[in-house]
């Protein structure tokens, strides 16, 4: 294992310390427990709180700010953030009109924010983000994984909040935005967790893992790579067929790396997407693209599709100013 680290005890929060230390007029650091959480809190608005294991960056650290969110607690590499972090965050922020949690529904995440949540002295309300159409659902999953889509929804619900919307319609803002958003994902190689040292899985020089989860879960079939065109076509399918949407509605196409793609095969893939999503007659009217839901140094990329209103639309455009998206 060849990483930047001193101590694998003190990463998370060197690593989170270094965020804040470069952006401290946006961000503050807490560091028992630890959240990060905006320098200038909101006055008389909902607050936005999410979270989940370190290993994802820049989600979800990297989106506090103006127009997303007002907190986030990291968990260790790949490890839900404790209960405490999550209470402790939510009362820094909360700012009179209850608190949104966005949660990716994974076990451990799921569990810490229910525990968090009955321990809660506000009123608050919880957007669960499963876009990942990878997994079907069934009685050996605890249903869809949350992956790249969760920053869509942080935006749109950092929007609404910001705009002053009141918990409930922030709720619905990121249920609509979950319900019309699916991804789909594949890795050339796999990521090592500092813990341990060794990779997450074994995958050969010549093949991809189709359907790969952002912690190294298997996917639904590995084959031998393909041309960028093919991957591309074999990653939109499942989502069409998942989101149904009539071919003239306007969308919004995220190309996402998982932390070892570069930029020159990120925007390929974009520019293969947005043709194929044009040819079959979509409207694509938005776009983001780059290393944004990561899984460590893994290389490989999803691709996210949502499905765009008129809200929606006024939502993304909205401005916002974080670490890693203003405009």
């Amino acid at each position: 294992m060849k990483k930047f680290i001193n101590s694998i005890d003190d990463l998370v929060l060197d690593s989170a310390a270094g965020l804040v230390m470069a952006h401290e007029d946006l961000l503050r650091l807490h560091e028992e427990p630890l959240f990060i959480h905006r320098r200038v809190p909101k006055k008389d608005r909902v607050a936005v709180l999410s979270g989940g294991g370190s290993g994802h960056e820049p989600l979800h650290s990297g989106y506090v700010g103006f127009g997303m969110l007002d907190a986030a607690c990291p968990g260790l590499v790949f490890t839900a953030p404790t209960p405490d972090q999550i209470v402790a965050a939510a009362q820094r922020v909360d700012a009179g009109r209850g608190v949104v949690l966005i949660v990716k529904n994974y076990a451990g995440d799921c569990a810490s924010f229910q525990t968090a949540g009955d321990m809660l002295d506000m009123e608050h309300l919880t957007v669960l983000v499963n876009d990942d159409v990878a997994v079907e659902n069934s009685t050996h999953t605890t249903g869809r994984r949350g992956v790249a889509g969760t920053v869509i929804v942080e935006k749109m619900v950092g929007a609404a909040a910001e705009a002053a919307a009141d918990l409930y319609e922030c709720k619905a803002v990121g249920d609509h935005v979950n319900a019309n958003t699916a991804s789909m994902g594949l890795a050339f190689s796999s990521c090592i967790v500092p813990d341990t040292g060794t990779p997450t899985f074994e995958i050969g020089p010549t093949e991809m893992e189709v359907g790969v989860g952002i912690h190294g879960e298997p996917g639904r079939y590995r084959r031998s790579v393909m041309q960028a065109d093919d991957i591309v076509a074999l990653l939109l399918e499942p989502v069409l067929k998942d989101l149904q949407f009539p071919a003239s509605r306007q969308v919004l196409l995220h190309v996402n790396g998982f932390g070892g793609t570069p930029l020159i095969e990120l925007h390929l893939l974009n520019k293969l997407a947005t043709q194929r999503l044009q040819a079959e007659g979509f409207k694509v009217v938005r776009w983001l693209v780059g290393n944004h839901t990561t899984s460590l140094e893994m290389a490989g990329a999803s691709l996210t599709l949502t499905a765009l209103d008129d809200e929606l639309l006024s939502l993304w455009d909205a401005p916002v100013t974080t670490p890693s998206m203003r405009w």
